[in-house]
Order: structure tokens, then sequence, then C-alpha cells
């Protein structure tokens, strides 16, 4: 065996010795299938892919199943969520507030919305480069900004401090394990691209999904109300500026509210009216991700082969509703029957209240794949935004009791009127808590204000010291999430995040 591994060893050197001159022309050119940064950046259509490629890392936290999904992680954080999925343990960590540097949920974020920057990174340095027309390139580098302002304004409130990287990185770059940088110095980045992006020329609305004026101005807004908060607690100044940022969606007749909860999860609605900003799917291409995970475990009622029983709301927050709320009714925004996949005349008590809001009937009854989209930023959001803003600022007034009251109105609750201002607030509170909920939204509310809603009461506790109605004490460190430990292991640079 040995003599035959030398001779073939002789027969590669010999036949490489043959080839080294006549072969180094070949060698020496470039496969033009094989793309380079350098190489890929040179036509138009480069850059609308590479911007297409900055929105991918969006859909990346939704996927799950029975391991669970990243986006359940600020759910979980709320105290209102509940679940019957055991393998899930990165759900009752969180849930049970046992959270550690190790949850999956934590890294997934981290992952993908730091490879979205990079992405965003990389669009941003190289499109000025590309011989194109100049409005489209405009527009194009709004979309990344816009997208990099999203990623890093959801980093930040999850995490807190956190590495801002704003150039391609390579294997050379100073850049490669980066420092943590402050949340002001995080927050400055966030206004100044997504004032950069105000002002690229994007169209109001993009029934495509694709960045609009907006969702520009929407993103603005939150931003604003939340530097108004905690921890910036930039104050007035700041609610007046999300006041103003969010009265302009509202004055531009642009968008409004859908008639009725189902439009909420039909794929006919996507991208437009109460649909601002949405993550994209199609069915039988990229399939919404998260259908399995908000139905109930096992009762046969869908056409998925997997039911989770992954998330769900306590029934503690649904019955605080008023009992006139139309969102807390049956087949509203949550629901606790549906009918037997085998048969669609016999009625599932389903045990708990599901999450209606997000079901896709067609996918769950017939097709197996859903066609529904994510929303991310919708209407009603922005209503609540500039009547909690407006409130801060001036106190009730017409116009943002009018805002608070669309809201309510489709709930089928009676106007709010002569509240005073601390009154208005709480009562804009409750909007926003029953109306968003399971939306990737309460949770950075509650960070925000360092309120947390007492189901009991139905008043506001303060977030250190809040029981959930199922036990667990909220404390300091539940502010933030860990920053994931296999970053602190390849990144010597970083802290550990306070109490984890």
């Amino acid at each position: 065996m040995k003599s035959i591994i030398i001779k073939y060893g002789l027969l590669v050197v010999a036949t490489g010795a043959l080839c080294l001159a006549g072969c180094r022309k070949f060698l020496d050119e470039t496969d033009p299938s094989n793309y380079t940064e350098d190489t890929y950046f040179t036509k138009p259509e480069h850059a609308r892919s590479s911007i297409n490629a900055i929105y991918a890392s969006l859909r990346d936290p939704m996927s799950g199943d029975f391991n669970g999904a990243a986006w359940t992680m600020t759910e979980f954080a709320t105290g209102q969520a509940a679940t019957d999925l055991g393998q899930a343990v990165n759900s009752y960590y969180i849930k049970d507030l046992h959270n550690t540097a190790d949850n999956a949920y934590g890294e997934n974020y981290w992952r993908n919305y730091y490879k979205g920057i990079t992405n965003a990174n990389l669009s941003i340095a190289k499109i000025p480069g590309i011989n194109m027309d100049q409005a489209e390139a405009k527009r194009l580098l709004g979309e990344a900004y816009f997208l990099r302002a999203w990623y890093y304004f959801n980093l930040v409130q999850m995490f807190g401090n956190i590495p801002l990287i704003t150039q391609p990185v390579d294997l050379k770059s100073d850049q490669l394990r980066p420092k943590q940088a402050t949340p002001e110095e995080v927050y400055k980045l966030i206004v100044d691209d997504l004032t950069t992006a105000e002002n690229a020329g994007l169209p109001w609305t993009d029934v495509s999904g694709k960045v609009s004026l907006g969702a520009v101005k929407s993103l603005l807004s939150k931003v604003y109300l939340t530097m108004a908060g905690y921890p910036l607690q930039k104050g007035i100044a700041y609610f007046d500026l999300a006041a103003k940022k969010a009265g302009e969606v509202l004055a531009s007749k642009q968008f409004k509210l859908f008639d009725t909860y189902n439009d909420l999860h039909n794929p006919a609605k996507k991208n437009i009216e109460e649909n601002i900003f949405m993550i994209q799917y199609k069915t039988q291409v990229i399939p919404g991700s998260w259908q399995s995970l908000i139905i109930p475990y096992n009762k046969n009622i869908s056409a998925y082969s997997a039911e989770t029983g992954g998330i769900y709301a306590t029934a503690d927050f649904v019955k605080s509703y008023d009992p006139a709320d139309l969102r807390a009714k049956e087949g509203q925004f949550f629901f606790t029957e549906f009918t037997n996949q085998d048969n669609r005349n016999q009625k599932v008590d389903l045990g708990g209240y599901f999450l209606y809001k997000l079901f896709d009937v067609t996918a769950q009854t017939t097709t197996a794949n859903s066609d529904l989209n994510w929303s991310l930023i919708r209407y009603a959001d922005i209503l609540l935004v500039y009547a909690e803003a407006a409130n801060e600022v001036s106190g009730p007034g017409a116009a943002t009791y009018d805002a608070v009251n669309q809201v309510r109105k489709r709930a089928k609750l009676p106007d709010l009127a002569g509240l005073t201002q601390v009154q208005l607030r709480e009562a804009i509170w409750h909007e926003r808590w029953y109306e968003l909920c399971f939306e990737n939204v309460t949770w950075f509310d509650m960070v925000r204000l360092r309120k947390a809603f007492n189901v009991s009461t139905k008043g506001f506790d303060n977030y250190v010291g809040h029981k959930f109605s199922y036990g667990p004490v909220l404390t300091e460190r539940e502010l933030l999430f860990p920053i994931p430990s296999r970053e602190l292991r390849n990144n010597p640079n970083l802290v550990p995040t306070k109490g984890y």
C-alpha cells in the first residue's frame, strides 16, 4: 500500500510540473461566475439584488416549529404569553425569567440582524460607484439606510450597548472584533439613517412591499418616541418630534385602518391601507413560517402536520379586556374553538386563547402553505404613537382624541373625552397593549416606559418589581436580553450584559 501511495504521489508531482507552465495562463484567469465585492457591483441590477439581500434577514427570526421561534422572545418577556411546547426550552427560560446568554432566540436575532447590517453596509459603500440612473441609486440607498436603521433600532432596544459597524468589514478590519457603542451613539446613527432615507425620493406607499416614505416616517416617529423615554430620557423635545413625524403620516392620507380585524390576516391586504411595512412572503415560494407555532398542540384542526401549541395568550390577559371590546370576542384577535380537520362540521375546544390575528385561514384549512405577510408597522400603531406623543407635549386635544378614538371605534368602544393628561396617557397605553399585542411591540413599550400592565388591577406597575400573573417577578436585568454567549466567546472586546 505504501508503494502505491508513493507512486501516485510522484505522478501528481510530475503532472503538476508539466502543467505549471502550460496552464499558468488558465490558472491566472478569474472565473466570471465567481463574484467578489469588486466584480459584482458593476450593473444597476446588481444594486437592486444587493438591496433585496438586506430584506432577507427580516425573515429568519420568524422561522420555527417544534423548537420554538425567535420572534416569540419579546412576547414571552411580557408575561402575557403561554406555551404548551415542552421541548422549546428557550421559550420557558424567557417566560419564567430564567433567561441566559445561551438562549438561541437572542442569538438568532443578533446573528441575522447583524447579517442584515453587513449587507446594508456593503450596498451603501458600493452602489454609489455603479454607473446607473442616479435617482434610482438614491432610492435604493434610501432602502438600505432604512433597513440598517430598522436592524439597529431593534438590536439596541433588545441588547443595549452593542457594536456599531457602518463600513464593510474584512479580515484586516479593526471592526472585525468591535467594541460596544453607547445607546446614544447607536440612536444617532438610526436618526441619521432615517433622515437620509426620508430624503431619498421614495414613494409614500409601495404595494410590492419595498421600503416607502410612509414606512420611513413611521419608523422615525417610533424612534423619537422611544428616545423620549428610557434609557435616553430625552423628554418633551422628542415627544414633540415623534408627534410631528407621526402627524405627517396621518396628514398624508395614504393609510387607513382596516374595516375589520379579519383584514389583519388577509393575504389580499398585503402592503396596503393599514399595513405600512411588512415582511414579505409568497405561497409556494417563501411561505409564511409561523402558522404551526400559533395553533394548539395536536388538536387536529389544521392542514399542517405540525401542531405545536408554541405560543398563545394567557387567559388573564384576554379576560382583562373590556367585555364590550370587539378585539377580545371569539374569532377576532383570539380564538378558543375551531373545526376538526377531518370533519369541518365538528367543533374542537382548543383549551386556550390562541392567536387568530396571526392565523392564515386558507393555509390552516387546506394548503398548509401560507401566503400571509408579517406586519412590522401598521397604521394603528402610528395613530397611537401620535396620540401618546401629542398628549405628552400639550395634553388632551381634539387631534389627540381623534387618533386614539379611531382605534377604539373599530373595537366598538366609546370615544374617550374629558380626561386629564395623566388619565389620557394611561388610556392610550391601554390601547397599545390591547391593539398591538403579539406583534413584537409590547415588550419594547414596557422597556421605554419602565411600566408593565397589571391584568388584575388593569393599571400599570413599575417594570422592576412587576409580578406576572403566573408568578415570576421582573428585575432590572430583564430590561435587556443578554448578548449571546457565542458572540462573547468570538469577540473578547464585548462586555457581558449586566445580570447575565
